[in-house]
């Protein structure tokens, strides 16, 4: 038996999962435009120029784009050519074998499910500031965790269940349903660009690079973040219809799209306001409520939630996706790769997650774990391009409908971007990063390793 036994294609992709083909190409770039604009846009902008890198964010914003433009390249080639809904876990089963998969695959349920709770927090934090502008309050208590003096933070623990039962009624519903929640917030973004553009100050811009480079990158590292989720387009492979030709489509169309947005809002954004005035919760809302265009600012607000939402919505169902792919090649319990047949949808991995994280969200102060989510993901794409790399050596004859013609450049240079922005991390992320790793391998060596599917038949 080996630890690097790989997948053949056909194992990888044509998986009987119970999964409907209903998404079209549209469905799968709303998918990746909802993941991607959220806290992000409306939250981390302000605070990232504030403190770490002035004006320049928008060179921050390029070099993080510019990483995830070459990691979604070789996200496209592989799931052009592979698909599945293990995304790269699935990817890595085929190229790199079992370990490599399951590494990968234990990075990513640590990035969507702790991104989940994280963005549930800041979402909670915008739907009390909505409430309280309509006269309603709600008790500290219920708004707060333990450890920062309430008891639970209910707002964040309901809204993943909510998000829970409408992923289990099913894709298509779901996608519908982020669609139009994702109108809302280019909407609001749309708004801010109209209303910016006839405030400008050009001396805002007088110290371009306040902290030197070292902070713009720091701030890449940091707003790297907001881009997060471009890659839970992946796992909808199963659910697509002719996934060789749409998911590539979604996930370069949605990336492509939303760093352009990301540049613009950030540049207006320092140019309107000094960027020392940006550290505060709601940046963008903030900025227009200066200029006094109190009902814009409600309709930034009303597009932050909006956007917080659709963040979670995708983040989710690419966890649910992983969870089930994983759980199919017996590396975790079989039993959560049971799909309902009437929804077609695992709802006890839907579920059973789902009270996870709300339980995260309503009782733990996440603070600045983003950092930890970071690092988690930049080290999964890592992986992914090193799987394109190895695939090409593996199965030069392989038929992909999407080809990298700069092969291996892009890949390679998708590690060197992954590996420097994980290098501006702090100690402290990579030490908390380490003892993740060691628990996702203590669970491997102590279940996934005997009750794997691919070791079972190699015996």
């Amino acid at each position: 038996m080996s630890l690097f036994r790989t997948k053949t294609i056909d194992e990888v992709g044509t998986s009987q999962s119970g999964l409907k083909r209903c998404l079209g190409a549209m469905d799968v770039t709303f998918l990746g435009v909802g993941a991607i604009i959220g806290a992000g846009i409306f939250v981390l902008t302000g605070v990232v120029a504030a403190t770490h890198t002035g004006p320049a964010i928008i060179v921050s914003y390029i070099v993080a784009g510019l990483a995830c433009i070459f990691v979604a390249l070789s996200y496209a080639e592989l799931a052009s050519s592979i698909g599945g809904c293990g995304s790269a876990y699935g990817y890595a089963y085929a190229g790199l074998g079992e370990i490599i998969a399951w590494i990968i695959g234990w990075d990513l349920l640590l990035e969507y499910g702790l991104g989940i709770s994280t963005v549930a927090v800041g979402w909670s934090g915008y739907a009390k500031n909505a409430l309280s502008s309509l006269g309603f309050e709600l008790p500290k208590a219920l708004i707060n965790s333990p450890a920062e003096g309430g008891i639970v933070n209910l707002p964040a623990a309901l809204i993943i269940l909510l998000i829970a039962i409408l992923l289990c009624i099913g894709a298509r519903e779901s996608a519908r349903f982020n669609t139009a929640i994702v109108f809302v917030k280019l909407l609001a973004i749309t708004v801010f660009i109209s209303i910016a553009v006839f405030h400008v100050e050009t001396a805002n811009w007088k110290v371009f690079m306040p902290f030197g480079w070292a902070g713009v990158m720091q701030g890449a590292a940091l707003v790297f973040f907001a881009y997060i989720g471009f890659d839970a387009v992946s796992t909808a492979a199963e659910e697509t219809i002719n996934p060789q030709r749409n998911l590539p489509i979604g996930i370069i169309a949605s990336l492509v799209f939303c760093t352009a947005i990301y540049i613009i809002v950030s540049a207006l954004l320092t140019l309107v306001a000094p960027y020392g005035e940006l550290n505060v919760k709601s940046p963008v809302a903030e900025v227009l409520l200066n200029l006094d265009h109190r009902f814009a600012a409600g309709i930034i607000s009303a597009g932050a939630i909006a956007g917080l939402t659709t963040v979670m919505l995708v983040l989710y169902y690419g966890f649910s996706r992983i969870f089930l792919a994983i759980s199919r090649d017996g590396l975790l319990p079989q039993k959560f790769a049971r799909v309902n047949s009437k929804t077609q949808t695992p709802i006890g991995i839907i579920i059973g997650s789902g009270l996870v994280m709300s339980l995260t969200a309503g009782f733990t102060p996440i603070g600045d774990l983003a950092e930890l989510v970071n690092i988690g993901t930049l080290a999964a794409f890592v992986l992914v391009c090193g799987g394109v790399i190895a695939l090409r050596m593996k199965k030069p004859d392989l038929d992909r409908p999407f080809k990298l013609s700069w092969h291996p450049v892009i890949p390679v240079l998708g590690i060197i971007f992954c590996i420097y922005l994980m290098i501006s991390l702090p100690v402290i992320t990579w030490i908390r990063f380490a003892v993740w790793m060691l628990l996702g391998l203590a669970i491997y060596a102590g279940y996934g390793y005997k009750n794997s599917l691919a070791q079972k038949q190699d015996s």
